[in-house]
């Protein structure tokens, strides 16, 4: 399973600096699979003062080559 930017298919990696659905800048710290078929996984984001957690469409992300579906 990989996580792949829906706008040109490139992998996700930590340390990428991504826009979120506000337009604010923040760097990808870490990510989590989906725990489940009907789930989209999380995302670890670090702006300039704390983290944040968002589902991975919030960076227009999403899972490719998923075997629980």
């Amino acid at each position: 399973m990989r996580l792949v930017y829906e706008s040109n298919g490139e992998e996700v990696k930590v340390g990428d600096k991504v826009e979120i659905f506000r337009g604010d800048p923040v760097t990808v710290v870490s990510f989590r699979e989906p725990h489940k078929p009907g789930s989209s996984g999380k995302i670890i984001v670090q702006d300039l003062d704390h983290q944040n957690e968002f589902y991975v469409g919030v960076i227009g992300a999403k899972w490719i080559e998923r075997e629980d579906r």
